[in-house]
């Protein structure tokens, strides 16, 4: 996941291009393809035996159309560009022709990420929706349908927004890091957010060699938490037939400080007993396992209101 290019007073959302071409000219060296989304949603549910690269672009900023799309262009590389529909044409933003432009292209696909981009899980859930359908009323009206792929803003997310997207898209993303696999819940997927810090080549190869640590269900189902619920009571249901799961290891950063998780692994179960809550805004759990040289990984967070 990516948002800004070349836009470097804003290191947390920025990549440098040259960055972001060493990037993809490393998932080439690696013998990785890309996928498109198209692709991607109608063989989800097929066995995947090859992994493939999905890039995607969060908030249609202008440096994006600037600076990315001619060399995306060129290369004629896959992606999705996940849109709010308000800040179109506005200061730093892509305007409705650009985004018209390159939707028309059939390598590239428009996605849904709210109208006002804002803190949508502080808000009611009728402001919520109507949110939503604000957004969808303008696709409809600008490029003549509804993108079916949704992107949470911030990749925060309650249960009653999964919910509500379930019923109204085909897929969601969150910004929880990990690996999609064929188990990954449609409207509660992963991706790897890159920036400045976090994109930096050694990370980056060490994340398209990384492989999905899959489960069969993970609990709480609710990711809004609050004084009642934080921490919260968190579980993770592995498959009977998964190996070597005894050697995962989770780090999550409860107290506002990132540290190995006290876990315990019983039968194809493992809990997390945090030592303390976890502190605004976000709370994050990664767990990685080292199944015989293959690094498997997963995320998730909660949001701390």
């Amino acid at each position: 996941m990516y948002h800004r290019f070349n836009e470097n007073k804003y290191p947390s959302t920025n990549i440098r291009m040259d960055v972001f071409q060493s990037h993809i000219k490393l998932i080439k060296n690696q013998n990785y393809q890309f996928i498109e989304a198209n692709e991607f949603i109608e063989k989800f549910n097929y066995p995947k035996k090859k992994k493939k690269i999905l890039l995607t672009i969060d908030d249609a900023f202008k440096s994006f159309y600037d600076e990315a799309w001619p060399f995306l262009k060129k290369n004629q590389i896959p992606f999705i560009l996940f849109v709010s529909t308000e800040p179109v044409g506005n200061k730093g933003y892509m305007t409705w022709e650009q985004i018209i432009e390159i939707e028309k292209e059939d390598f590239v696909t428009i996605g849904h990420h709210s109208h006002s981009h804002e803190y949508l899980i502080e808000k009611s859930d009728e402001e919520f929706i109507l949110d939503i359908e604000k957004a969808s009323k303008i696709f409809n009206e600008k490029i003549g349908y509804v993108p079916k792929l949704f992107s949470y803003p911030f990749g925060e997310y309650s249960e009653f927004m999964r919910n509500f997207i379930s019923k109204n898209f085909s897929y969601a993303f969150g910004q929880h890091s990990g690996v999609i696999d064929v188990n990954k819940e449609k409207f509660q997927l992963p991706r790897f957010p890159i920036n400045e810090n976090y994109g930096k080549i050694k990370r980056f190869e060490s994340i398209i060699k990384s492989y999905p640590l899959e489960y069969k269900k993970l609990t709480p189902a609710e990711k809004k938490i609050g004084r009642e619920t934080n921490p919260p009571k968190f579980k993770v249901e592995f498959f009977k037939n998964q190996k070597n799961i005894k050697n995962i290891i989770c780090y999550s950063n409860e107290g506002n400080i990132w540290k190995k998780s006290l876990t315990t692994i019983s039968d194809n179960f493992l809990t997390i007993d945090f030592r303390e809550p976890f502190k605004p805004r976000r709370g994050r759990i990664n767990c990685s396992l080292n199944d015989n040289g293959r690094w498997r990984w997963f995320g998730t967070q909660f949001i701390v209101q």
